[in-house]
């Protein structure tokens, strides 16, 4: 009877199994080919599980700090935390559960793109110190490039409080409040500061990496519940993305990468072109794993500037098993 049962029990748990929805896996991205969320499945033989074990959502917000209110409401399943924005997620917004389970891209990377903090060519500021009286377009507070500039003020023997004034301009009007005179200077990540009017008429005044250097510019968080309940469609997207990793980051494929850009955008191919998944770009992490060194470093200094309630420690609030597992069958 037993060698019945058995082999009914096995047939029944594969039959469930092949008739279990999909896990929806929703993904936040800011800026358009800026965070690969957008494309990262679309190549050719990328998601191989997509549909299967998981289904895919990227899901738009203005910037990363909008982020955390949809993770604790549950809206939201993986984030695009900056740098800065995980901290405050841990520390401030008292989310414990987070683990940051991979890194995407990190910025001032060698010889790679880092975000830029810009004047017209005309204005007269041109250092940092110049910087006093003036208003500040930021896409938001609490973002990496507001560290950075309360970092580089600070330096400068200015307070951001009381020597400047800072705005929120989300990053696709940047440039219209900058050319308008509405600010005196804007902040510029890709796919914003390749705008040829920005090229021409622009200079920047200073980078995100002259603040506290290279860094995991964007890291993907969760929180523990969701992971926990779904490791296997989480590890199987994971094996996926490091395929559209692979894929996009290949210079062999930089047309077919360019065109998609294009298709999403609705710009021409031109626009990607020269800058695209290049030195002109972020530094793409191609298997994910996040440097801790550096983000450690940055989360300390968010400590000591009092951007956030306590010293949150990388390692602690990282998991990388199911990256680890992803990238095994990878080899």
């Amino acid at each position: 009877m037993l060698k019945l049962i058995v082999p009914f029990f096995c047939a029944l748990l594969c039959a469930l199994n092949a008739n279990a929805e999909p896990v929806k896996i929703r993904i936040g991205w800011v800026l358009p080919t800026g965070n690969v969320e957008t494309l990262l499945l679309d190549g050719p033989g990328v998601a191989k599980h997509r549909g299967i074990s998981y289904d895919y959502e990227p899901v738009h917000f203005g910037s990363t700090p909008e982020m955390i209110p949809a993770l604790a409401t549950g809206d939201l399943d993986i984030a695009t935390l900056a740098n800065t924005t995980a901290a405050i997620a841990i520390a401030n917004a008292g989310m414990s559960d987070l683990r940051i389970v991979a890194s995407e891209l990190r910025d001032g990377y060698e010889d790679y793109f880092s975000s830029n903090c810009m004047v017209l060519n005309d204005s007269p500021i041109h250092m940092v110190a110049d910087l006093k009286g003036r208003i500040i377009g930021a896409n938001s507070r609490g973002g990496a490039m507001d560290l950075t500039r309360f970092i580089l003020l600070r330096n400068a023997g200015l307070d951001v409080n009381k020597d400047v004034t800072i705005v929120e301009v989300k990053m696709p009007n940047m440039k219209a409040a900058l050319f308008e005179h509405k600010i005196d200077m804007g902040e510029f990540s890709v796919p914003f500061v390749y705008d040829p009017d920005v090229q021409r008429s622009a200079r920047t005044i200073f980078r995100q990496k002259d603040a506290y250097g290279a860094v995991d510019f964007v890291v993907w968080a969760a929180r523990t519940p969701f992971l926990e309940k779904n490791r296997a469609a989480v590890v199987d997207f994971i094996e996926d993305a490091l395929r559209g990793m692979a894929f996009l980051t290949n210079p062999a494929n930089h047309a077919a990468v360019v065109g998609m850009a294009a298709n999403f955008t609705k710009q021409p191919a031109s626009a990607f072109d020269e800058w695209l998944y290049t030195h002109k770009d972020y530094y793409r992490v191609r298997d994910l794993v996040p440097d801790l060194g550096p983000l450690q470093h940055t989360f300390d200094i968010q400590a000591e500037l009092g951007y956030v309630k306590a010293r949150v420690d990388a390692k602690a609030y990282t998991d990388l098993s199911f990256l680890d597992a992803a990238l095994a069958r990878s080899h």
